[in-house]
């Protein structure tokens, strides 16, 4: 296990503009909220966002002591790495996909986490190097699963449940965003990108739909400015979806620790 970190969920979806860096934050945020120890590593090397949706100053470095290893960056009771905190973030990272795997394990492994429970990795979309890289190196308590009910999104998603399960790696359960949307005139709710496909997802795959986020311009403008629904509006009914999406995993984790959860096995 990783230095420093008793449990790590990979936060990943099949296609990228699903809002799974907006779930990472905002769950990260909802499981300190439970009294947990709490870090997010940005693994999107190519598009790192969390640097934003925490606020974190441009000019904002982690401190090393040694120059081989880096303390966190602290922002809302949360441990932050990214590769936004290590180079400018106007420039683009024109990697081949084995730097870029090089440098996620860099930041997991010479980040020192102090004492968390819960490290919410934030993966980039798809199923390759880094995810691979991920599953074969990293002992990974779980995975949760970010899809839109749009039906390409969904058939998405379906691969990275695969690609999970190839890997040993259970799948804690699927989160769908943007599932209703409703008129802020009007009052009239309509699922725009389409209805019921998360929960499909769940029961083909044996998994858990962990809950429904709507389609609300308020998710996306609070953490545009750096104040993740679960931090700008605690008591709101978003803040509440992701209040009991954490409660379901801690739930799911601790029968792990119990020993009444799956077996799971790595290999190299």
């Amino acid at each position: 296990m990783t230095d420093g970190v008793k449990h790590i969920i990979a936060v990943a979806s099949g296609k990228g503009g699903v809002g799974k860096s907006t779930v990472t934050a905002n769950l990260a945020l909802a499981m300190a909220a439970q009294g947990k120890r709490v870090g997010v590593l940005d693994a999107d090397i190519y598009g790192p966002s969390q640097a934003q949706m925490f606020a974190v100053p441009a000019d904002q470095k982690p401190k090393s002591d040694d120059g081989k290893t880096f303390d966190p960056i602290y922002a809302k009771g949360i441990q932050l790495m990214s590769m936004a905190f290590l180079v400018d973030q106007k420039t683009p990272m024109i990697w081949r996909g084995p730097m870029a795997s090089g440098a996620f394990q860099q930041l997991l492994n010479q980040t020192r986490w102090d004492d968390l429970d819960y490290l919410f990795i934030d993966m980039p979309p798809g199923t390759g190097d880094i995810q691979l890289t991920m599953a074969q190196k990293v002992e990974v308590s779980g995975a949760v699963i970010v899809t839109t009910p749009q039906d390409i999104a969904l058939l998405d998603a379906k691969r990275g449940i695969e690609m999970f399960r190839q890997v040993k790696v259970p799948v804690l359960g699927v989160v769908e965003n943007m599932s209703l949307h409703t008129c802020s005139q009007c009052g009239h709710s309509e699922p725009i990108f389409g209805e019921g496909g998360g929960e499909r997802i769940a029961q083909e795959y044996q998994t858990e739909l962990l809950g429904q986020l709507p389609l609300a311009l308020s998710i996306r403008e609070q953490v545009d400015q750096g104040h993740p629904s679960v931090e700008a509006e605690p008591e709101g009914k978003v803040a509440e979806v992701f209040k009991k999406i954490a409660a379901n995993i801690l739930e799911k984790m601790e029968n792990q620790d119990s020993g009444s959860g799956p077996e799971i096995s790595f290999s190299e």
